[in-house]
């Protein structure tokens, strides 16, 4: 059993920000988006998901949920804030299509669902699926160790490894 080798081991104050969502990694520059792209917003990757679900990358909380369940943002046991945005403009969808599956304050495990969306009907609106997983309050990180992988598995695969200063 591997199990550890990976885990949140803060002797050397490090989060283990695993795949929120199944799907292809993207660059933030890759996105239609000029904020998210310039990373107005903070540092981090996309993914363009394979699947509608998006689950908790850490053990932490639930820190803040938008009204509209196009975003979230989960924060670990170590005061990292992620969020995790559905898609390109899908506020514009009002809620259709989201069904928000946790509470603000919730804690949660890696791998636990968050959120489920609909795809087609995001795809449908013509609105990109690319979703940005950025890390919005960068004056606590020292360095981001970005994933190698192309395509990766919600809940499984280490998307970004931080170091907190």
């Amino acid at each position: 059993m591997l199990f550890g080798i990976f885990g949140n081991n803060n002797n050397n104050n490090h989060v283990i920000i695993k795949a929120p969502m199944s799907g292809k990694v993207l660059n933030l520059s890759d996105l239609p988006d000029e904020v998210f792209a310039q990373k107005m917003v903070g540092d981090g990757m996309a993914i363009e998901p394979s699947e509608g679900i998006v689950v908790a990358p850490f053990d932490g909380r639930v820190k803040q949920v938008f009204s509209t369940g196009h975003a979230l943002v989960v924060e670990s046991k170590e005061g990292l804030a992620v969020l995790i945005h559905i898609g390109i403009d899908t506020v514009n969808l009002k809620g259709e299509g989201f069904i928000i599956l946790v509470t603000e304050g919730q804690d949660v495990k890696t791998g636990e669902p968050l959120i489920e969306f609909d795809m087609k009907l995001i795809a449908k609106n013509n609105y990109s699926l690319k979703s940005p997983i950025v890390l919005p309050e960068g004056d606590g990180i020292k360095e981001i160790e970005f994933t190698g992988e192309k395509e990766v598995m919600k809940g499984r695969d280490v998307l970004m490894n931080v170091k907190m200063k």
